[in-house]
């Protein structure tokens, strides 16, 4: 394989950092809280300004805005753009996962009223995925949509929410079917954020921001134009979302900072821990993870150039990018000391935010089961609900667990 860019990605990069030369005078920072609406707002307009320079939705078909270009020039422009040091797109969310979900699943009127508007960040969007007992596990959902006339009644909670705050749209999945088995009794809606019925609240983080939200429900209407996919089938537009979710976060890595030569150099300002046997140690292991991550990624994009989708052995590259990328903080932490937690620390809000990242997107154990099933073949592990309807769940659990 041939790393080095092509002629025509060599001049796609250039016209990149053209225009990442030109405007990034014009960027906000590249990070702050997600409370701040003056920051959000300022987001919102250097996204529309990635839009209209063709650096948003690169992927996506040119009849809805984007690009119509390969996962390789998306990975050229976010290289460019880390390199620039200005901020990406506001609503990763939204581009890199809802709206390619609406692109293979929605009508052609969900299409045509959310995509533009979302490209040029005019509406956030949030993921309504995850409830208090339903997270890895997403098939488990509780939160309920009922027959209301001609459309839907919307009853539930969802928790762990990005965005929530300032979202104009979630994409939600809810159980419109007990009676089947859970799989099969769901259906995906998209949910105006603003909507009576709908109630936002904050999760403070110790990073001291509410990047996330819970959700709740009170008997939401809904009409039925509202569905994406169909009735009954949202298991199979969750999985478009979920297959995207983890490539995202696993392929991500460089463009979040999660860069070994950006570690390595934070440990080379101190000397002696530099030549301390076990954090060279512990700096090898962890870089040569991230390593294996970035060639990884490259089978990857050559998968998804030639037409593929995105299948479970993403979610071995979010393992790893995270667990390599939580160990890189534990190491600058042993060597900088208190200081790597002061609040003007580059590394203060990395080392605070990742233990979270490790539930997003499904939890290790979740993830490892995945892909051992799914592609090493290994055995499955017992399952108490499989063919069973969801109204029947709680009693068989409870008979088990009693027997």
């Amino acid at each position: 394989m041939d790393l080095n860019d092509t002629p025509e990605q060599a001049r796609y990069r250039e016209q990149v950092r053209s225009w990442l030369d030109e405007h990034k005078a014009q960027a906000p920072p590249a990070s702050g809280a997600s409370d701040d609406s003056s920051y959000i707002d300022a987001r919102r307009a250097w996204q529309r300004q990635l839009a209209e320079g063709g650096l948003a939705g690169i992927t996506w078909p040119k009849d809805f805005g984007g690009q119509g270009l390969g996962p390789i020039e998306q990975v050229i422009a976010n290289q460019e753009i880390a390199e620039a040091r200005v901020p990406g797109i506001l609503d990763v969310i939204g581009i890199g996962m809802l709206g390619p979900c609406l692109i293979a699943h929605g009508t052609d009127e969900q299409k045509t009223r959310h995509l533009g508007p979302m490209l040029h960040g005019d509406e956030v969007w949030c993921q309504l995925f995850s409830e208090p007992a339903a997270g890895s596990d997403l098939a488990a959902v509780q939160t309920r949509a009922r027959r209301d006339g001609d459309g839907w009644a919307l009853s539930g909670q969802k928790v762990w929410t990005t965005n929530a705050q300032f979202a104009a749209f979630g994409l939600l999945l809810a159980r419109t079917d007990a009676d089947v088995p859970k799989h099969k009794g769901l259906t995906m809606f998209i949910v105006p954020m603003d909507a009576p019925g709908v109630t936002i609240r904050g999760l403070r983080q110790i990073s001291g921001e509410a990047e996330f939200n819970e959700v709740f429900f009170d008997d939401v209407k809904l009409s039925d134009d509202m569905v994406v996919g169909g009735v009954g089938n949202g298991w199979g537009t969750a999985l478009t979302v979920l297959m995207y979710e983890r490539l995202t976060i696993g392929l991500g890595s460089s463009g979040m900072g999660y860069r070994s030569d950006r570690f390595a150099a934070a440990v080379a300002a101190d000397p002696a821990a530099a030549r301390d046997p076990d954090v060279r140690r512990r700096l090898g292991d962890l870089s040569a993870e991230l390593l294996a991550i970035r060639f990884t990624s490259y089978r990857t994009l050559t998968a998804l150039q030639n037409g593929q989708i995105p299948g479970p052995e993403a979610g071995l590259a979010k393992v790893t990018t995270v667990n390599a990328a939580i160990a890189a903080g534990e190491l600058i932490a042993d060597v900088v000391g208190p200081d790597a937690l002061a609040e003007d620390s580059e590394w203060a809000y990395m080392i605070s935010f990742l233990p979270g990242l490790k539930s997003a997107g499904g939890t290790e154990s979740i993830l490892r089961n995945t892909i051992g099933e799914r592609v090493l073949g290994l055995p499955p592990e017992p399952r108490l609900d499989k063919g069973i309807p969801f109204s029947e769940l709680r009693a068989k659990e409870k008979e088990a667990a009693t027997a």
